[in-house]
């Protein structure tokens, strides 16, 4: 499997930022947000900055959140067939989708069929990434149709991001047993929570720093022989301007990563499937 760094993980910094620090922590690549910053949209720019701290783009995320409503149009299927086509030009095999918001109606109808049919005619694996609910005043809310979790539908690959289990306040571990080998990427952090209505935010905490069973997750993937990609996905902007410790925080995601997929054989550590606690 490969391990790479999510661009999120420096934010505020730069795209250019994001591939230096990739390549200072030792990470095997990136996978780009697309964001407002037009350097996340240039294959251009994308491509020479892979080069020249060499750097993979592992996968591309699609522009699907708020500080992004605008960029590629508004359609959700242009959207995502230009970041199919974004990835193929700078090399990347996989690109992350988040399941529609309930209130786009004709795409939450069709994100199935049409997951199907842009994967198959571009030959780029769409993964599509698991959400949450919500709760308001003590009552559960669905923004994203037709489910938050898209292991719940007919998705051939899927993303599996910790810190939005925990939103969801349920285990990852659980998350990864019932999605099986559509389990096709992760993304790598900590959530607070594994329990229902804990109303946490979206942490994204350094793995190993929170609840989720992180570890457990990794070796479960390690003994399937996982051959995806595992993201690093932190949020990192207590760090400021302060590179030296935000450098810190992607050395410590990258080291819980290579130590907890690493089968070293039987015995070494109880199987996830027979209620191992952590591994760290």
């Amino acid at each position: 499997m490969s391990i790479g760094m999510g661009t999120t993980s420096v934010l505020p910094r730069r795209l250019h930022d994001a591939f230096r620090l990739a390549a200072e922590a030792g990470f095997d690549g990136v996978e780009v947000m697309i964001t407002s910053d037009r350097d996340t949209h240039d294959p251009r720019v994308i491509s020479a900055l892979s080069e020249r701290f060499g750097m993979p783009v592992l996968s591309i995320h699609a522009p699907v959140l708020f500080f992004s409503t605008f960029v590629f149009g508004r359609n959700p299927r242009v959207k995502l067939e230009r970041s199919l086509a974004l990835a193929r030009e700078v090399g990347a095999t996989t690109v992350v989708v988040h399941p529609p918001y309930r209130w786009q109606r004709r795409t939450a109808a069709g994100f199935v069929e049409t997951l199907r049919e842009l994967q198959a005619a571009s030959g780029v694996t769409i993964a599509a990434e698991n959400m949450f609910p919500l709760t308001v005043r003590g009552r559960d809310r669905h923004p994203y149709a037709p489910h938050w979790d898209p292991g719940a539908l007919d998705i051939a690959a899927l993303t599996l991001d910790f810190s939005h289990a925990a939103l969801a306040g349920v285990s990852a571990l659980d998350l990864a047993r019932q999605w099986g080998d559509r389990l096709r990427h992760v993304h790598l952090c900590d959530g607070s929570s594994t329990e229902p209505n804990a109303r946490v935010l979206d942490e994204h905490l350094v793995p190993g720093r929170g609840a989720q069973p992180v570890a457990e997750v990794l070796a479960l993937l390690a003994q399937r022989g996982f051959d995806g990609a595992i993201i690093a996905e932190i949020n990192s902007r207590a760090c400021g301007s302060d590179d030296a410790r935000r450098l810190a925080w992607l050395r410590e995601t990258l080291e819980f990563a290579r130590r907890h997929s690493t089968v070293t054989g039987p015995g070494a550590a109880a199987s996830p499937a027979d209620g191992a606690g952590a591994l760290s």
